[in-house]
């Protein structure tokens, strides 16, 4: 008889792997014992040889749903005596490097319980077991025990403290554990006092406020949504009013697949994607229906779906049967509410509140995504995907944080082979989202007990997460590394999908920091993990008015027209000259002739803005990538015509395209042949560096252009796991690389 040790690393904690070895290990009649470490699962048993290969092959085939494996070692130790095979404490060492699971949704087994009339916890909008519930969002440290959780304040009666205890039980060591004698309960309130009303009659009492056209703050896993009746136009309109969000699309939660297929044209892999475990916003085809008020997703032809994924989510669905609006509660800019205390600040917003006495530790959004093909392409990795980690194509002598850029932030802690990458923590531009931004680090790093050697950040010089590492390196005095925008957003992709050899990087935004100082977003790059070099860019136009364009694109128009007929642009019969009064259009002239508050733009971004503004979609835009939204509702694949274009010493100028459409008057034609034109100059810079081709970067969440390129290049790669967007420029900011961009 020998003694083996046997460790595991991957997500193998909080997700029943101990008890699961336990009952594996009960039966081949083993002694030894099983724990939690900082790397992940260990196990030392003694037995033969020939029955540990058998015992290591049943860990793989067995394994419980939610675990996933990385490494699994095995090794002869020094031999030690076991009388019974044991789950014994957790042992803890230093830098944690097991992963961290991501909130879950509800598990068939619970769900069964929640609606079984004979069950304790019969409609208890928080049950949970070792398969579903959250995770990331109660976690203060590792290791995933209860005393680390927000849940170390709620005690166990003694019916939940059995089932904790029994390792034959599905909640041994569930450590969110829970029921109406021990768990959390719920509070529905308006803005004033506490409505009087049971704990299992007040979801009912929500569901009736809903139908009724008010506006419901509900705290939800990771934060509160604010919930209104999605298929009233009054309710939805009046979300719309307060929130003074009057054209972003609004979320819907559906109560089951039948009706996401009335609701929207959706295929296998889309059906496959809204049932997943992580319980996404899947964006769909639109139908032409009347169930949904208009104001949900007006002037485009896609929507957002996503099914309930909590016990709560379930209980208030299944008693409406109808549709919800469920939008994150915040104001624009700011975080995610997650307290009573943050939710009463936006009080002018909701009529009522059903909350629960459980802390968030952790925010997380909702998690969103699109299909190109068979393809995922995120929006935004947060709610049960994230954190994420991701296995690095090299291997790190050194811990590095990155800090990503300003935009759709998230963040990352590098070590050894490994990242691990925040969910979604949103834009950087108000002191409460830098604070947000910091407490996230501030969590991330204390969880894995990580202190960095190296901060990385972009090398926007305003951005608040590079003042932040700037500020960081001056007061420890630890490394700091500066990584280009655009580079990033193709290091992302190629770091995520292993690539290392040169590639033609395709780096398409709305705005970012050039190595010139210039704002870029319509860059080639040829690049490898350690270097990059600029082959081909947009020919630069003028944002008149600098931040003001990005607001109002008609301003771009304007500037192209005086780039074509000087004054005399302020003559032309066009929506976007009409859009500004003769003192206006007189003024943006002199700014656009002496170069006064004009920055050049290259971005690809402002392009689509620029189109959608002389087809008379839009001169103001509202929210980030509306032009592209709103212009794929127009494509016809049957206009397979392109506009002509001019590449000359590294730069593709539009001037003549410009010409070209404002020659015509409709729109479809125009935007078809502007998607083809796109298409056609990546294609031309391909044929000139026939490298594979990477794509990232905002522009490329536009699905319909995505398909085109892949269409007409085989050879594309795009992200898949992160969003191309800047949601990933914290993972291409890790590691060692020169960053030459000329």
């Amino acid at each position: 008889m020998l003694t083996f040790l046997i460790t595991i690393s991957g997500v193998v904690q909080g997700v029943g792997f101990r008890p699961f070895i336990y009952n594996l290990a009960v039966r081949y009649k083993f002694d030894g014992v099983v724990f939690n470490n900082s790397y992940g699962v260990q196990i030392e048993l003694n037995t033969d040889e020939k029955t540990i290969q058998k015992f290591i092959d049943d860990i793989k085939k067995q394994k419980p749903p939610l675990s996933q494996i990385d490494n699994l070692s095995v090794k002869k130790i020094e031999k030690k005596s076991f009388d019974s095979f044991k789950i014994i404490k957790t042992k803890q060492s230093h830098q944690q490097k097991t992963k961290i699971l991501p909130d879950i949704s509800i598990c068939k087994e619970c769900e069964m319980e929640l609606k079984d009339p004979t069950n304790k916890r019969y409609k208890y909008p928080f049950i949970t077991c070792t398969s579903c519930g959250p995770r990331w969002s109660i976690i203060k440290s590792l290791p995933y025990d209860r005393n680390n959780t927000s849940f170390d304040k709620f005690k166990m009666c003694q019916e939940c403290q059995d089932e904790y205890n029994n390792p034959k039980d599905r909640r041994y060591h569930a450590q969110p554990i829970g029921c109406f004698s021990c768990g959390p309960v719920l509070n529905l309130r308006d803005k004033n006092k506490n409505i009087k009303t049971t704990q299992k009659d007040m979801i009912t009492q929500t569901a009736k406020l809903i139908k009724d056209g008010f506006i419901v703050a509900i705290k939800g896993v990771g934060g509160y949504h604010l919930v209104c009746d999605a298929t009233s136009d009054k309710a939805v309109g009046l979300l719309r009013e307060r929130k003074k969000r009057p054209h972003k699309p609004l979320a819907v939660m559906i109560k089951d697949i039948n009706q996401a297929k009335k609701l929207s044209n959706i295929n296998q892999k889309e059906q496959d994607m809204l049932l997943n475990k992580a319980r996404p916003i899947v964006v769909l085809q639109k139908k032409q229906n009347k169930i949904l008020s208009k104001y949900i997703a007006d002037h485009i032809d896609k929507i957002g779906l996503f099914l309930p994924y909590s016990p709560l989510h379930i209980l208030l669905l299944d008693i409406l049967n109808s549709p919800i609006v469920a939008t994150s509660a915040n104001i624009s800019g700011e975080p995610l509410c997650l307290n009573s205390k943050d939710i009463d600040k936006i009080d002018f917003i909701w009529d009522y509140c059903l909350e629960y006495n459980r802390e968030i530790i952790n925010s997380s959004d909702d998690s969103v995504v699109t299909f190109v093909d068979d393809q995922p392409i995120f929006y935004r990795v947060a709610r049960g995907f994230a954190p994420i980690s991701i296995k690095l194509p090299y291997k790190l002598d050194e811990n590095i944080l990155t800090v990503g850029a300003n935009q759709k932030s998230t963040i990352s802690l590098a070590f050894d082979d490994m990242a691990v990458i925040s969910p979604h923590i949103g834009d950087i531009s108000t002191i409460k989202s830098i604070e947000h931004f910091k407490k996230n680090i501030k969590n991330l790093t204390n969880i894995y007990n990580f202190t960095p050697d190296t901060i990385s950040c972009d090398k926007h010089p305003n951005y608040e997460s590079t003042k932040y590492a700037i500020d960081i390196q001056k007061r420890k005095n630890i490394n700091i590394n500066k990584v280009g925008h655009h580079y990033a957003h193709i290091r992302a992709v190629m770091i995520e999908k292993n690539i290392t050899k040169k590639v033609l990087g395709v780096s398409w935004d709305g705005t970012g920091y050039g190595d010139d100082g210039k704002l870029w977003g319509g860059e080639f790059m040829v690049c490898d993990m350690v270097s990059s070099k600029r082959v081909c860019s947009l020919k630069a136009f003028k944002l008149i008015g600098g931040e003001k364009a990005i607001k109002e694109p008609a301003r771009i128009v304007l500037a192209m027209l005086f780039d074509i007929y000087g004054k005399e642009a302020m003559t032309v019969e066009h929506e976007a000259v009409r859009y500004f009064t003769p003192t206006q259009l007189n003024t943006f002239y002199l700014m656009w002739q002496k170069d006064i508050n004009t920055p050049v733009s290259s971005s690809i971004g402002r392009l689509f803005d620029m189109v959608a503004s002389i087809c008379g979609l839009i001169h103001s835009v509202t929210y980030e990538g509306q032009s592209g939204a709103m212009t794929e509702k127009y494509f016809d694949k049957n206009i397979t015509s392109s506009y002509s274009f001019d590449i000359k010493d590294g730069y593709i100028d539009t001037i003549d395209m410009v010409k070209q459409m404002l020659k015509q008057k409709d729109k479809t034609l125009t935007i078809s042949k502007f998607y083809r034109t796109l298409v056609n100059m990546i294609y031309e810079v391909y044929q000139k560096e026939p490298l594979p081709v990477v794509l990232g970067g905002g522009v490329f969440q536009n699905a319909l252009l995505v398909k085109l390129i892949k269409e007409k290049i085989k050879d594309t790669t795009i992200s898949s796991i992160l969003p191309p967007n800047d949601g990933s420029i914290c993972l291409g900011q890790i590691g060692k690389h020169n960053n030459i961009v000329v």
